[in-house]
């Protein structure tokens, strides 16, 4: 299999940035300290030249939704980071803000004055206890450095649940409510509705996106263009984990192969085992072996009928069954659907019972009947893009291996024992991560 050489490297994933005086020793505050300079306007240009694309998993477009809040006539505007990384098989913002919390928080202040915010929070996980204790001990510094800017930030803390890292269930949560997202987006209903129901919007914003910003503006857009493709500019911190013999987080030019990620990153598969799929998370379709040279760009995963999501893959090989990865992956979607939208939380329970009852031998072809008609109704009235999450992981996994579940159906159970769990992904200690208690497999 042809590798590619390693890729080129920027300054986001630079290495531990131990302190402060570290950290403007390599240059941090150059950002701050232009965007001061060229004013808001100019900051916003420059981020929408840069072409650079939210890195939680929507891939939007940064200058042109910074551009569409400040055509508000709103009266008051708010930034919000989005740190609440829950995402299965991704560990990129939490590594990023254990390694450098400051170029999260300077970007956090260009991007909260550029937009003219009267406040800025980050919402985080209360169980990211290491990355709350970075992010409050580097806000002390720049504070007292000056360099946090002139924006008050708010760090709020949350719960483990998956659609805390939806923004709109993170926004009520920021407002002291659950995380149950709710029916329009930030820019429509964002945070402190007034009592005379005056919309104040919010621009979201992921923690790697924010950690961008110092370095688009104190290099320049052209700098940040030089790296990665025309659609999809600059580099994204990935994560590998499962069937590998390495797991890992790296930063990698964007349009470098999967491929790369996966056989040089991850070192390959176990030895005599090959390698089946990756997943791009929970929410993408699956990624067979045989496209694997796939660049990692947006319109490279789009390409092949799947999405780049946050960045993280989970990889397997030929030891795990399809249906129990189904089941498995069904199961934790159906555990995170909050229950406001019918079709959703119904639907995720079905393809779970019906990929269960494929994996245990007592499915039959109405099984992935039901499961085909369930593909149109789950996302049906959804306010959040779970529903949706589930219909492209299912969908591209009876496309890519149909073939395994057709075998499925055929009443005898899977000759695999391996148990398949979902990797919520704790922390990373040498080549492998911890993963949170696996949740029992569905049925």
């Amino acid at each position: 299999m042809a590798i590619a050489a390693e890729p080129r490297r920027i300054l986001l994933a630079r290495g531990e940035v131990s302190d402060l005086d570290a950290y403007t020793a390599s240059g941090g505050g150059r950002g701050l300290a232009r965007a001061a300079e060229i004013g808001p306007q100019a900051v916003i240009a420059e981020v929408r030249a840069s072409g650079l694309r939210g890195r939680g998993g929507a891939g939007f477009p940064t200058g042109i939704k910074w551009a569409g809040a400040t055509a508000s006539d709103a009266s008051r505007r708010y930034l919000v980071c989005n740190a609440a990384e829950g995402e299965p098989g991704t560990y990129k913002d939490r590594w990023l803000i254990r390694n450098d919390p400051y170029q999260l928080l300077e970007g956090i202040a260009i991007a909260a004055s550029a937009i003219g915010a009267e406040r800025a929070f980050i919402g985080i996980k209360r169980s990211f206890r290491d990355e709350v204790i970075a992010l409050e001990r580097a806000a002390a510094e720049m504070a007292e450095a000056g360099l946090a800017g002139t924006v008050p930030v708010d760090l709020v803390e949350g719960p483990d649940d998956y659609l805390f890292g939806e923004e709109k269930g993170l926004l009520e949560v920021i407002e002291g409510r659950d995380p149950l997202p709710r029916l329009y987006p930030p820019y429509v209903q964002g945070l402190f509705e007034t009592p005379d129901g005056a919309q104040q919007p919010a621009v979201v914003n992921n923690v790697e996106t924010l950690s961008n910003i110092p370095h688009i503006i104190a290099n320049g857009a052209e700098w940040f263009r030089s790296h990665g493709t025309d659609k999809s500019p600059g580099t994204m911190v990935f994560t590998v984990c499962g069937d590998v013999a390495r797991e890992s987080v790296v930063e990698l030019e964007m349009g470098t192969p999967l491929s790369f990620l996966v056989h040089v990153t991850g070192g390959g598969p176990h030895p005599g085992r090959h390698i089946r799929m990756a997943l791009p998370g929970v929410s993408n379709a699956p990624v067979p072996a045989g496209r694997l040279e796939v660049p990692l760009s947006y319109e490279g995963l789009e390409a092949v009928g799947s999405g780049l999501g946050s960045g993280g893959f989970i990889v397997f090989d030929d030891s795990a069954c399809i249906a129990r990865i189904g089941a498995a992956f069904s199961a934790f979607l159906f555990r995170g659907s909050c229950g406001q939208c019918p079709p959703c939380k119904l639907g995720t329970e079905a393809l779970t019972v019906a990929f269960t009852r494929l994996a245990r031998g007592g499915g039959s072809a109405g099984d992935l009947e039901d499961a085909a008609a369930w593909l149109i109704r789950v996302t049906d009235a959804n306010r959040c893009g779970l529903g949706a999450g589930q219909r492209a992981f299912a969908e591209g996994l009876l496309r890519e291996f149909g073939e395994d579940l057709v075998a499925h159906a055929g009443g005898a159970p899977c000759s695999s024992t391996r148990r398949v769990v979902v990797p919520v992904l704790e922390r990373l200690e040498g080549d492998r991560f911890v993963y949170r208690e696996p949740d029992p497999e569905a049925g």
